[in-house]
């Protein structure tokens, strides 16, 4: 017979101390750290236990005795259910003094490193609708929330759309109004869900695999240019037809109208074909007078704004006068490469998808620059002592690796390259802190500037400057 497990303790009138990592909150019990969501700092609450470990607990806000002054109201009426957005009800102004603290808590206690006097962060000017692009997926699966289930609120349909519920994969939120993108978005998403359920076509079922509406992405630009994606999971001509017409008619804004038929057993369409059912294949953002391509596949920073503020970072940092040759890893589709290259000699850009570069090499043709130079595959692989020997050693590197780093051999390549400056962008502070003790032996941290792109998330970016040691 199996044991019964010990139920999970509750604790009563504990307050909230910190921020931790992934949008959750601290708070201590008997010398334990407690983990906890949708709490802010000051508020004092009694808590769930949700999970046990020797070192830490996890638990989730049962009743609030009193509420911290630091907090605000959600302004989402989908806050603390969709999972994105954690940080909703924490004044801006306190949420980005909590980004600066990761950062400098990260360099210090990961990196251990010298560190100059860590630059004030930059916030974002729009913390809400600052989004570029959002991707929403139609599930017959709807995820009740506790207050419909209490209710014992019963649906016409199960059929939704938007978010997946963290922690149930097969689960979809059904959005009435998300704040991160344009109202565009919102009214697009809303139409299409009402033309669906009116004609009567299927959601998508994730763990049988089968339906025909599998996901909808949304891409904006600052200069008004919209892209609407439809991704259907096998093809109905007449049926998907009908449905790319009525968002055609209904929605004239739309500037690139595109669909893809997906049958793989992942939402991934960068190795499916991408049809145009009506208007450009492509959108375009611009920045300082550059113009840079946006198909369905590429990679943009989702906050076009304050990415305008990050690679001004970057390129500060960079110092360039004109005569130096910059290579910029992990280049993507070329933005920080062509935004610096009438800065420098040359600009040669590295990135692991084919596609990408591709969508590079077009961004330099269509802006008329010819100092840029870009190569395909893995950046270990590609970065090597014969690359640098043939195509010189670099006064300047720009780095923006993904959120795990740069792996080991990268750094090494780097250190044999020996530019006189390295300009690190990150996504993560964490692994970015690791890297910067593996070159600490080279280099030393000369600025350090956080920026922040993602409002009301955990999330922040920063930039460090390395100058080589003598």
């Amino acid at each position: 017979m199996a044991k019964n497990k010990k139920p999970h303790p509750i604790f009563t009138n504990i307050t909230i101390t910190d921020i931790a990592a992934e949008g959750k909150a601290i708070a201590r019990v008997n010398d334990i750290v407690v983990f906890v969501p949708h709490v802010v700092p000051g508020d004092v609450v009694d808590l769930q236990v949700t999970r046990k470990k020797s070192s830490f607990m996890e638990a989730r806000p049962i009743f609030f005795h009193s509420y911290s002054p630091n907090r605000t109201e959600a302004v989402c009426e989908h806050y603390g259910i969709c999972g994105g957005c954690k940080w909703q009800t924490l004044p801006y102004a306190e949420q980005i003094r909590f980004k600066q603290k990761q950062v400098i808590d990260n360099l210090t206690r990961i990196g251990k490193i010298d560190l100059p006097e860590i630059t004030l962060i930059l916030g974002s000017k729009r913390t809400e609708f600052y989004r570029n692009k959002l991707e929403f997926t139609f599930s017959n699966k709807r995820w009740r929330t506790n207050e419909e289930i209490a209710e014992e609120k019963v649906f016409d349909t199960m059929n939704a759309v938007g978010f997946h519920i963290p922690g149930a994969f097969d689960k979809v939120l059904d959005i009435n109004k998300c704040w991160l993108q344009t109202e565009d978005s919102n009214a697009i998403r809303n139409e299409v869900r009402r033309y669906a359920l009116e004609k009567g076509l299927t959601f998508f079922d994730l763990r049988a695999q089968e339906g025909f509406l599998r996901t909808l992405m949304i891409r904006t630009t600052s200069t008004g240019e919209l892209m609407v994606i439809v991704i259907f999971y096998y093809e109905d001509i007449d049926a998907q037809n009908a449905l790319l017409e009525h968002i055609a008619t209904q929605f004239p804004q739309i500037t690139s109208l595109l669909f893809v038929i997906n049958s793989k057993a992942n939402d991934t369409i960068t190795d499916q074909e991408i049809l145009v059912y009506k208007g450009a294949e492509c959108i375009y953002e611009q920045m300082e007078g550059l113009k840079f391509k946006i198909g369905p596949k590429s990679f943009y920073q989702t906050n076009s704004e304050q990415a305008y503020e990050l690679y001004k970072v970057a390129r500060n940092f960079a110092g360039l006068t004109g005569n130096e040759l910059v290579y910029d890893l992990y280049t993507g589709t070329g933005t920080i490469a062509n935004f610096v290259s009438h800065q420098a000699k040359k600009v040669i850009g590295i990135e692991y998808v084919p596609e990408a570069i591709e969508d590079a090499k077009v961004n330099s043709a269509i802006n008329n620059i010819e100092n840029t130079l870009f190569f395909a595959g893995d950046m270990k692989d590609i970065l090597n002592a014969a690359f640098i020997e043939t195509h010189g050693k670099p006064d300047v590197i720009i780095t923006d690796p993904p959120r795990a780093g740069m792996h080991d051999d990268v750094i090494n390549a780097i250190r044999f390259a020996a530019p006189e400056r390295i300009v690190y962008v990150s996504c993560n502070p964490a692994t970015q802190a690791r890297d910067l003790s593996l070159l600490d032996a080279d280099y030393k941290v000369s600025a350090v500037q956080p920026v922040d792109l993602f409002p009301h998330t955990h999330h922040v970016e920063n930039v460090v400057r390395l100058k080589r040691r003598k």
